[in-house]
């Protein structure tokens, strides 16, 4: 490349040595850019690298900072993410179940570099892939493409479902046929990615996880959407673990420690009224599940299901199954 246009390129060189190679605890003097520039050919004055300095602060709004040491030296002092921000993002990669390892290290590698070099390499001691429960279908990224894409063109979509078998191979639901459905919103609940779907017929939603989806294909047909609102995070609260059931009005009494369990499930608008000093009932609309009832069975006798009784004579029923494998 010309000479010329080398020189063109400084600023963007510039900009970039900053962001990735500075800090607080980093900063660069103008000698060290001088010399970190002519290992691309682009040969600098002092006097041209000061006045990049002020263009790329003072007209490009660049957070530059200068300190004073023996030298003056120079870092970026804020930028689009922070260090704690990051940390989180990779958090939330790391542990998504949905996601496999390959993609997620992929991921996070992306992520790292929205951070300085420095940074970055706290980013990567903190990454633990390997070992974790990782989804097996490299084509997770691919299907939620593919679904944001139908949503977004208003189309439904067609699919096969598969399950995983005792022998580790796939068994494809409804020996291998295409499901028809409405994609409405897609949401992630105990470490997974699910599709929720409506089912016009029915006047009801169904769900999906993501990672057990093959073969996606957008429709011509228009989606027909159910005529009141949807929420995602409404629907994820009520369907615990995201396994479907009767949805209905079920009313527990807790005892008082476990308000905090309660409101962190149901949020702060949950119905809670106190019994007594030391217990109080919950007003809860769920779909009443095996995995609902086992929710509740967690806390012991911390928990009584009070109504409806057809409720509580279920969480009964599978307490005396449960108890009947250990008979």
């Amino acid at each position: 490349m010309a000479k010329s246009s080398m020189q063109k390129l400084k600023l963007l060189y510039l900009y970039t040595m900053l962001m990735e190679k500075t800090d607080e605890n980093h900063p660069m003097t103008v000698k060290d850019m001088i010399s970190e520039l002519a290992k691309y050919g682009i040969n600098a004055e002092r006097k041209s690298i000061y006045d990049d300095l002020e263009l790329l602060s003072d007209v490009y709004g660049m957070d530059i900072v200068q300190v004073k040491s023996k030298t003056f030296g120079y870092y970026v002092g804020s930028r689009q993410f922070e260090l704690a921000e990051l940390k989180l993002l990779v958090d939330s990669v790391q542990s998504a179940k949905f996601m496999t390892a390959k993609k997620s290290l992929s991921l996070i590698s992306k992520i790292e570099q929205l951070a300085g070099h420095y940074d970055a390499q706290l980013l990567r001691r903190q990454v633990y892939v390997t070992n974790r429960v990782k989804a097996a279908n490299e084509n997770i990224y691919y299907n939620v493409d593919r679904i944001h894409d139908a949503i977004a063109r208003n189309r439904r979509i067609t699919f096969k479902y598969f399950e995983w078998t005792m022998d580790k191979t796939k068994k494809y639901r409804k020996d291998g046929q295409l499901y028809t459905e409405t994609p409405i919103s897609l949401t992630w609940d105990d470490e997974n990615y699910y599709l929720i779907t409506y089912k016009q017929k029915y006047n009801s939603f169904t769900h999906y996880r993501v990672d057990k989806m093959e073969c996606i294909s957008i429709t011509d047909d228009e989606r027909i959407m159910p005529e009141k609102e949807f929420d995602p995070a409404e629907y994820s609260k009520k369907v615990f673990l995201m396994f479907g059931g009767q949805e209905e009005n079920v009313t527990v009494e807790f005892d008082a420690s476990l308000a905090g369990v309660v409101i962190d499930r149901f949020g702060m608008d949950v119905s809670m009224h106190r019994t007594d000093d030391n217990r109080f009932s919950a007003n809860l609309r769920v779909a009443v599940s095996n995995q609902f009832l086992a929710w509740i069975m967690n806390f012991g006798t911390k928990a009584k299901i009070i109504a409806p009784k057809s409720v509580a004579d279920k969480f009964v029923q599978l307490l005396e199954e449960t108890k009947g494998n250990y008979a």
